[in-house]
């Protein structure tokens, strides 16, 4: 049950961002009762934080669909995915960074937030084989997930063209 909340939690929040739905439209789009809701997440603060760390995990998973490949073509594996994700679940951009706006002062949140981008650099470092670009792969990565909402596919496709000739050095 924990986790069937998570996940609408996850939904609901992208769709309506952070500041608008309260906890009882919350409550709704789980489809469950306020206090089967608070049981689980006792504050709407804990409720975002559940959020983040489902769509963390989902995010993790998509990304990499192929989890034996390395190097460029695996870097360029997920930047396509990335764009995948960006059209079909976050065209308002990264739901992580809309939270710590939202939210800059509270500690869980951040917390969260920090867990999940550190994790995403680890892992673009490991996947392009190239421990020494992770900054760089992370900073292009995030450059797209905060670019999508004005550029779109534009900002994938230029990312791409971006990593080919970083990867070639």
């Amino acid at each position: 049950m924990r986790e069937q909340i998570a996940a609408r939690l996850e939904q609901a929040f992208s769709q309506y961002g952070f500041a608008e739905p309260s906890v009882s439209k919350l409550k709704d789009a789980c489809g469950v009762s306020l206090r089967t809701l608070y049981k689980y997440y006792p504050s709407k603060e804990e409720m975002i934080v559940a959020a983040l760390q489902h769509r963390h995990e989902r995010y993790l998973t998509f990304l990499v669909p192929d989890q034996a490949s390395q190097g460029a073509e695996a870097v360029l594996e997920m930047f396509n995915q990335l764009e995948t994700w960006m059209k079909e679940y976050a065209p308002h951009g990264c739901m992580s960074m809309n939270a710590i706006s939202a939210f800059p002062d509270h500690p869980e949140i951040t917390q969260a937030v920090q867990q999940h981008k550190l994790e995403v650099r680890e892992l673009l470092g490991k996947k392009s084989s190239r421990p020494d670009l992770a900054d760089s792969l992370f900073l292009i990565h995030e450059g797209v997930s905060n670019a999508w909402p004005v550029l779109g596919k534009q900002a994938s496709q230029s990312a791409q063209q971006t990593i080919q000739i970083l990867m070639e050095q």
